[in-house]
């Protein structure tokens, strides 16, 4: 590998570990191409995450999403080059050389930042997925291009799907974790018939709920969502190399175990952000690199054929 490339990915992997400490948890558990292209793409998301949380006025953050478009499409068309300036894009299109990455994925989360800074409210569950879609399911997707499917395995042309999925689980429990923090920052994400339907429309500008809300009854009906999305995309894990399904089940678990924290506790969400201690997290990750999430969720599989 040319030395621009290897500097390259290790600034992507520096802001990696800095930034996304439940990813990282997952991706150290991947053989270093793969380590290097999925954190090349999370520099890059990160990159676009930043615009649309940043405090610049909307158009100024519309015109830097809009470069960072055409940034993508350079990226695309092989047109960066090894000692281009930019090590993000640099490490992104080796990447895109190296696996089978659907660079539109990228496109798509750019598409769903839009979507916060023009301010998008969500009605329904069905409209919130859309969001979820192109934030979160594009990730999935794009990281199953890194990891790749083994061969013979049954049903992975569904793989896209699994993996679209779990970033939707993934998305969900990110919601519910930053409901108030989203609120400081002016937005609501749960969908609005469902904040009507639990009498929490007045939103959660406080650490207490909504005099006369069914707090707990609306966290705990978001994380029956979130566990049947959780369900479906753990479908993916049977499907994935060793050290891949290790990766993936090391990240979804850190966050269904946040699920886990939230439900025994609504109100946490409303006091500050729940997370999860060091050691807990050490723990997900070697169960993931033992394989006991693949294998239960295989059992489960054959018994749904028998």
């Amino acid at each position: 590998m040319p030395a621009p490339v290897r500097a390259a990915y290790s600034y992507c992997e520096a802001v990696t570990g800095q930034q996304a400490r439940n990813f990282a948890y997952g991706i150290r558990l991947l053989p270093a191409p793969k380590r290097q292209a999925m954190s090349a793409l999370y520099a890059f998301s990160r990159r676009v995450d930043d615009i649309g949380d940043g405090p610049l006025e909307p158009e100024v953050k519309h015109a830097r999403l809009q470069d960072t478009r055409s940034l993508l499409g350079r990226i695309r068309d092989g047109a960066v080059d090894e000692d281009d300036t930019d090590p993000v894009a640099v490490a992104l299109a080796h990447a895109a050389q190296t696996f089978p990455v659907p660079l539109g994925g990228l496109d798509e989360l750019i598409d769903g930042v839009l979507m916060d800074v023009t301010g998008e409210t969500y009605e329904t569950w069905d409209d919130l997925k859309v969001y979820c879609r192109c934030v979160a399911g594009a990730i999935g997707r794009l990281s199953l291009g890194v990891f790749g499917t083994e061969p013979g395995a049954r049903q992975a042309e569904r793989a896209p799907e699994y993996a679209d999925t779990l970033g939707l689980a993934l998305q969900l429990t990110n919601i519910l974790r930053d409901v108030r923090e989203d609120a400081e920052e002016g937005r609501t994400y749960l969908p609005a018939d469902d904040l009507a339907k639990f009498g929490c429309s007045a939103g959660f500008a406080s650490s207490e709920p909504p005099a006369g809300a069914d707090f707990a009854g609306l966290v705990h009906f978001e994380v029956r969502r979130a566990r049947a999305l959780f369900a479906e995309g753990y479908r993916l894990l049977p499907m994935l190399d060793r050290r891949s399904g290790a990766c993936v089940a090391a990240m979804a678990g850190i966050y269904r175990r946040l699920l886990d924290r939230i439900e025994r506790d609504p109100e946490a969400v409303l006091r500050g952000r729940v997370s999860l201690p060091g050691r807990e997290k050490a723990y997900v990750a070697v169960r993931g690199l033992s394989g006991l999430d693949a294998r239960h969720v295989s059992r489960q599989s054959a018994r749904r054929r028998t």
